[in-house]
């Protein structure tokens, strides 16, 4: 079998073929790019595990989702010196409206990402990535606490259709959600941006377990255990990028960033479109 044509064990040539300084360095560099926004990265690893290590596109889910979770299991208590975890128990009640959406939404969207053919999943994953391109440039720099949007049941209906939409769209790329939940905790909630860091962090975890715990069901597992190796490396350089981007943090203007990284979603998901 050759490079030019994947076939069905194209994922395991790709990674016969990798080394543990390339896996390292490629999780560094998107976690630095997920850094200098304040997200994991998971969005731009997933056009990099389909386009440059030839993954089929449910693989590709499966792996970024594990790796997700390695680094948002990691990013809560480092979080913990900026925004007390007593502070974000105190707003139990928010994480938990976004769970009753968002818990139903992953096992759903995992359901759907196993039963699409290929070519539909790598145009639905496509479309997602533009939508998250158009989110991270009009929803990012928003400061919150300005209160929440709505009131009472309306805004317990609001939340929990909203945590739904980002369990699925989660589940159907392998990503936390954070650029979705971030501007919905600040929007829809009135959530101080600092704070909804962490809330969309402890949303984010057991919307991810819940969504792989699905996908364990069909062949996750064993996925995973075959290319566990793989999986550490590039978890392990995805938190040391994410470490430094955080300390870059700042360093380049948003109006420069934004739009590049957008640019760079928006060109991954035409070329997820074609491929």
């Amino acid at each position: 079998m050759t490079p030019e044509s994947p076939g069905p064990r194209a994922g395991a040539f790709a990674f016969s073929r990798l080394r543990a300084p390339a896996a390292f360095a490629c999780g560094a560099v998107i976690g630095t790019l997920g850094g200098l926004i304040g997200l994991g990265g998971a969005e731009f690893r997933l056009p990099l595990l389909i386009g440059a290590f030839r993954l089929k596109a449910l693989d590709a889910v499966i792996l970024n989702k594990a790796m997700s979770l390695v680094v948002v299991a990691a990013a809560l208590p480092l979080r913990a010196g900026t925004v007390p975890l007593g502070l974000v128990a105190a707003n139990g009640g928010v994480v938990a409206t976004l769970l009753a959406g968002s818990l139903p939404g992953a096992w759903i969207g995992a359901g759907w990402a196993m039963r699409m053919d290929a070519a539909r999943l790598q145009r639905v994953m496509a479309a997602l990535l533009a939508l998250i391109a158009a989110v991270l440039l009009f929803g990012h720099g928003l400061t919150g606490g300005a209160g929440p949007l709505l009131e009472g049941p309306a805004l317990t209906v609001a939340g929990t259709v909203a945590g739904f939409a980002i369990g699925v769209v989660a589940s159907l790329l392998g990503v936390a959600g954070g650029e979705l939940l971030i501007p919905t905790l600040v929007l829809l909630f009135g959530v101080d941006v600092k704070l909804a860091g962490s809330l969309s962090l402890a949303i984010s975890l057991p919307t991810m377990i819940v969504g792989f715990s699905r996908y364990a069901r069909d062949r996750s597992l064993a996925l995973l255990v075959r290319q566990r190796g793989f999986v550490l490396l590039m978890a392990a350089g995805s938190l040391a990028g994410a470490f430094i981007g955080g300390l870059l943090l700042g360093v380049v203007p948003d109006r420069l960033l934004l739009p590049v990284l957008a640019a760079i979603l928006l060109l991954s998901a035409v070329r997820m479109w074609r491929h």
